[in-house]
């Protein structure tokens, strides 16, 4: 990892009606819109359905690194998010990010391992970590079938 601070610089643009186009460098771009609970377009994503993305992948990438740190093998992560869009005090902000996160191991691995494991990355995902509103986390673990010998 590089040391601290990281910067990550993206542009936005648009005009008085339509997409807004996201850019990065050496990423392609991302066509948004204010989401239909807003009166946007159904179909793009927004800045709502991009940040509740984030922390799902933010779950993902920080148990891909801590399980990679402790020899844990793993086959599949999948975490849903729903994030909880409220006016609190007058103000529109997210007050809740629910995420059920469903993961698929080895049939030797360990659950109470990989619970532990996916607990800590719901702590320590950056993103959730730079938000306001609080957060819970459901956890499905799965054995994958052991291959049959004949």
């Amino acid at each position: 990892m590089k040391p601290y601070p990281h910067r990550y610089t993206v542009s936005a643009a648009g005009r008085a009606e339509g997409e807004v186009t996201l850019t990065c460098p050496s990423l392609p771009p991302i066509a948004s819109a204010a989401p239909p609970e807003f009166d946007g377009p159904a179909g793009l994503w927004s800045p709502e359905t991009l940040l509740t993305a984030a922390v799902a992948n933010c779950i993902i990438l920080t148990f891909r690194a801590l399980a990679r740190a402790s020899h844990f093998e793993w086959l599949t992560l999948e975490c849903c998010t729903e994030g909880v869009l409220d006016r609190i005090e007058g103000v529109a902000q997210f007050a809740h990010f629910a995420t059920v996160a469903r993961l698929t191991v080895p049939a030797e691995a360990s659950e109470e391992k990989a619970r532990r494991l996916l607990e800590k990355s719901e702590r320590d995902c950056l993103v959730t970590n730079s938000l306001r509103g609080t957060r819970t986390m459901q956890i499905e673990v799965t054995h994958a079938r052991a291959a049959r010998r004949a």
